[in-house]
């Protein structure tokens, strides 16, 4: 377990935390019969930072992006499967014109 996946768990333990205390706030409002208009200020802090550090940590954890350019020397893909079966050639494309009269204004 690395750092981003421990501050991953932190960040959902504070979204779960947030979502608690809104719930627990909506029903102090109701045995006062107020009106729930927004959740208190220390809440949406909580759910901001739980979302900052859900999306830092999902940003670091799955590892290095890939190259998708096909002339790389990363690419473990460079022809197309053995299985053709799933390639579909019938698609919603054919009712497009096929020339497009597209000019340039100068």
């Amino acid at each position: 377990m690395g750092l981003g996946f421990i501050i991953g768990v932190f960040g959902v333990l504070f979204l779960f935390h947030a979502a608690y205390s809104t719930i627990q706030y909506r029903g102090l409002l109701k045995i006062t019969e107020e009106e729930f208009s927004a959740p208190p200020m220390n809440t949406v802090l909580e759910l901001l930072l739980g979302f900052v550090l859900c999306v830092s940590a999902a940003l670091t954890v799955p590892g290095n992006f890939l190259s998708i350019h096909p002339d790389s020397e990363e690419n473990r893909i460079v022809s197309l499967p053995a299985n053709l079966d799933f390639m579909i050639f019938n698609h919603r494309a054919k009712a497009l014109p096929l020339e497009i009269d597209m000019k340039l204004k100068h």
